[in-house]
């Protein structure tokens, strides 16, 4: 087992994922810390065989791998970090937890979408602040500005 702190942290292209990775990359710095930017993207499976089409996989994987590139290139300075740019496959919540495991922090962002205003928290918040491994930073969209 490695001795080095992680934090982990979900980006999904939302403003309040653009201030969670902010927050996680100031984090990071503070507490000498390897970074994990993770994004999950779905990939619909056949209901029957629970198989997926080798050409459908191809396509949404390249264009997630497209999408965290772009990403990368308008993230602020991760100079002197470790990171980590990941794309991973499969439900936001699940990916995120699984990933809390052993780290010393993960970082979300919060759109709070819903039908009710007085919610703060998106599901995926929710689901990993409830869930998680470690403790969980919900960075508000529009908070630190």
């Amino acid at each position: 087992m490695s001795d080095t702190k992680t934090i982990i942290v979900g980006v999904d292209g939302s403003a309040a994922a653009a201030n969670a990775l902010e927050y996680a990359i100031e984090e990071a710095q503070l507490r000498k810390a390897a970074l994990k930017v993770t994004y999950a993207y779905a990939v619909i499976g056949n209901p029957i065989t629970g198989s997926t089409g080798k050409d459908y996989y191809e396509k949404v994987e390249a264009d997630a791998k497209e999408f965290l590139q772009g990403l990368v290139a308008a993230a602020p300075s991760t100079e002197g970090l470790e990171v980590e740019w990941l794309a991973v496959p499969g439900n936001p919540s699940e990916v995120l937890i699984d990933a809390s495991e052993g780290a010393e922090l993960l970082v979300v962002g919060s759109r709070g979408v819903g039908g009710f205003r007085g919610l703060l928290m998106g599901s995926v918040s929710t689901q990993c602040v409830h869930h998680s491994h470690c403790p969980v930073l919900v960075v508000r969209e529009g908070h630190g500005e």
